[in-house]
């Protein structure tokens, strides 16, 4: 997993439970790393499973939530540090039907060794897109945060339906429907 990914999820603990959390969660947990990111090193995924959950552990607040809570964030860390890219849409269901024709393709540019999730679109509509997401890693409460928060950002709401193509979480299907479009 990439540093940069690493160091949002330390920054926003740091914003949301205070640096001394973020201390706590790095020296509780024993990285390899030491918790120390740089944004274009790469890192074992198993940090990132040890720091949620001691930050769990610390914060009282369950795993997939904290996940939930990261994509929130780390759509408005992607709209500060790439602007153009959300600029260049002017609906939320545009953004994320160019998943992977545009915003991955321009990660990819940044980072040639990123593993990003794949995002296979099974149907748009101006108003609704349905899709299914699929990682090794399961993250998927953390691409409900980014796509609540891609809404937001247009200044609307949809209702995301969720359904597990499999136990791991690591194919999941997304159906979301606009409010107000």
């Amino acid at each position: 997993m990439k540093g940069i990914v690493f160091a949002e999820f330390l920054s926003m603990v740091e914003s949301q439970y205070g640096l001394e959390t973020v201390d706590n969660i790095i020296e509780t947990s024993k990285l390899p790393s030491e918790g120390v990111y740089t944004s274009v090193g790469t890192y074992d995924f198993g940090e990132m499973v040890t720091l949620l959950q001691h930050l769990s552990q610390r914060v009282g607040v369950p795993v997939d939530d904290l996940l939930y809570a990261f994509g929130h964030y780390l759509f408005q860390s992607l709209v500060k540090t790439h602007p153009e890219v959300v600029q260049s849409y002017n609906a939320p269901i545009g953004l994320l039907y160019s998943i992977e024709d545009h915003i991955h393709v321009h990660v990819k540019k940044l980072y040639p060794d990123a593993e990003l999730p794949s995002f296979k679109i099974l149907e748009k509509t101006d108003t609704s897109l349905s899709m299914v997401y699929a990682s090794s890693r399961g993250l998927y409460r953390l691409a409900h945060g980014l796509i609540v928060k891609c809404f937001e950002h247009f200044g609307t709401s949809a209702d995301v339906s969720i359904e597990l193509l499999n136990k791991k979480g690591t194919e999941v299907k997304f159906d979301i429907v606009q409010h107000g479009a």
